[in-house]
């Protein structure tokens, strides 16, 4: 289960109301993957309480479009191909006769036999039969239902390998949609075969993987030095250079958040992640990229639900009562917090329901349900109320405490993110006397981790309730040199530059979208000497870098960090001069 969301899934700073689940499934099995579905801890296909057959499949068959002719290959034909490259999905992308194909499951490096599913004018899709030639990267996936569930997409391939491929997709975008020089002795170009991972359906070209080399050197000392000679011609020739992909020693139980869909099969409680395409719930014991603590819960719940005689929503019907299972785990703290998300607020037996809850699971520090009676694939719902415990559980990322509410959102992997917000703070160069805004703060998590480092920090975030769980962790820390405002930045901003707030550095962390072009022309108007970038997506990094550059900053160092092991998602951290 990745944050595709984020990883998923995308970033999503709207508290999390409308956050969807974990995961998609895997339609079809892939090769290389481990593939024993037999029993329910490794994946059952359940259909929603109620759900008929005719929503599960369509009613017949979908009309087939005329074949394309004139290609070198056709449907249904069976070719061999190399695979040189992969796309921002993981799909491997292959060259049959000059024409592109995709391949889920496929590497790059690999000789394959596959099969052609679906032609389109410039590319097609095709099924992954035969591994001819394996890459080095290729290893078996652990997860048992990794085939159905697609949470993850690149399991199969080594963490080594993950990180190198996830640098590289940030060299492309760059290049590709940025038009950005990176540094050639990084970016391993090697003339025509550059860019391996543009390719996608809007972009075919060939290109090839990188070497990666580069010493991370020591944060702020090495910072100074890039600083003091970045604004040189030399330097501007050079290129931006993009460190290697900062990964986790341990690639495994990294998330802290659960969101499970609930349906019912044989009279008991099921939960899982949903099929890819569908509304199919794929049952689970375990998720490798889980807590255990968060697998231990679910289960947990799904046992005294089922014992109970509690009824799973049916999405067709809107009758049935328990949505979805949340459950969220303070990594540092060890407090856990289980939200039920229901199709009404009465819930039959609900004593007795908490109770066994909490003789089960001792460790829960907060019970919680939210109501959600709106017929929506959106998880939560407006109302939230307390069943036992605190309304909140606390956690730390480095020697910053954060309350977190049912709603609240907060980073899914609390190793990484300590990484990612330390080097945010590294490329914003503070010495105690500047002054940062924080454009984008969600619940002041980079705020108050730049406050730290800062004379003083205002934050702006256009949702008032994450504003408000901003300035109760500010009180929280004893942090008074930090302002938080709810509004766009684009209007806040410069309504701060009116009442004399002049920036040392801009800190911006969008979501997936990237910047609003409002706020990119407030930036250029404030002129700060420093932007720090925090992105999620390497495409619409690359595009605002680039207006940036056009409006007179250079990119000096851009490092890739992996939140999500295993998933196609990377963050990246981008710091840019005033020129």
């Amino acid at each position: 289960m990745s944050n595709t969301n984020r990883s998923g899934r995308g970033k999503n700073r709207r508290n999390s109301a409308a956050s969807q689940g974990q995961g998609n499934a895997m339609a079809s099995r892939q090769p290389g993957k481990s593939s024993r579905p037999s029993s329910r801890q490794q994946g059952k296909e359940v259909r929603p309480q109620g759900a008929s057959l005719s929503a599960v499949r369509p009613k017949g068959r979908a009309r087939e479009s005329a074949p394309i002719e004139g290609l070198p290959v056709s449907k249904n034909e069976e070719t061999v191909i190399d695979i040189i490259g992969m796309n921002h999905d993981g799909e491997g992308v292959g060259r049959a006769n000059g024409y592109t194909l995709f391949v889920q499951g496929a590497l790059p490096g690999e000789t394959v036999r596959v099969r052609v599913m679906k032609t389109k004018k410039q590319y097609g899709y095709a099924k992954l039969l035969e591994i001819v030639k394996a890459s080095p990267d290729r290893v078996s996936a652990p997860c048992p239902i990794y085939d159905q569930c697609g949470g993850c997409q690149i399991q199969h391939m080594s963490y080594a390998g993950q990180l190198a491929w996830k640098r590289q997709l940030v060299v492309d975008n760059l290049q590709r949609i940025g038009k950005l020089n990176v540094m050639v002795e990084d970016a391993g170009v090697q003339g025509d075969e550059a860019n391996l991972n543009r390719l996608s359906e809007e972009n075919v070209d060939q290109a090839a993987e990188p070497a990666i080399s580069e010493e991370q050197g020591n944060g702020s000392n090495r910072i100074r030095l890039r600083l003091e000679g970045v604004m040189n011609d030399e330097a501007a020739a050079q290129g931006i250079r993009v460190l290697p992909t900062m990964g986790m020693d341990e690639p495994w139980r990294y998330r802290n958040k659960a969101q499970v869909p609930i349906g019912v099969a044989e009279g008991g409680l099921v939960g899982g992640f949903y099929a890819k395409g569908s509304h199919r719930i794929i049952d689970m014991e375990t998720c490798l990229i889980q807590h255990e603590h968060n697998d231990e819960v679910v289960a947990k719940v799904k046992g005294i639900g089922s014992h109970l005689g509690i009824s799973a929503y049916n999405e067709e019907t809107g009758r049935g009562l328990l949505r979805h299972v949340v459950v969220k785990k303070a990594f540092r703290t060890g407090e856990m917090m289980l939200v039920l998300v229901t199709n009404g607020r009465d819930i039959p037996h609900k004593d007795e329901w908490i109770g066994s809850i909490r003789e089960a699971i001792p460790h829960v520090a907060s019970i919680c349900q939210n109501v959600n009676k709106k017929q929506t694939n959106v998880i939560f719902g407006d109302e939230t109320r307390v069943l036992w415990g605190r309304d909140v559980i606390y956690d730390y990322i480095g020697d910053v405490q954060f309350a977190i509410s049912p709603r609240s959102f907060y980073q899914v992997n609390p190793v990484q993110t300590e990484v990612l917000y330390g080097k945010t703070v590294e490329y914003a160069g503070l010495s105690g006397k500047e002054t940062v805004i924080d454009a984008y703060c969600g619940i002041g998590t980079i705020s108050l981790f730049l406050a730290q480092h800062a004379d003083q920090v205002y934050g702006v975030e256009i949702v008032p309730e994450a504003i408000e769980d901003a300035r109760s962790n500010a009180m929280l820390n004893e942090m008074r040199n930090v302002k938080f405002e709810v509004g766009a930045s684009e209007d806040v901003i410069p309504r701060w530059k009116e009442q004399g707030i002049e920036a040392d550095v801009i800190v911006v962390d969008p979501p997936r979208k990237g910047c609003d072009p409002r706020l990119l022309d407030t930036i250029l108007e404030m002129k700060p000497e420093r932007v720090v970038y925090v992105s999620c997506n390497p495409s619409t990094l690359a595009r605002d870098l680039r207006v940036l550059e056009d409006g007179g900053y250079r990119t000096v160092e851009v490092t890739p960090v992996d939140m999500f092991p295993h998933t196609v998602h990377v963050e990246s951290v981008a710091m840019l001069v005033r020129s």
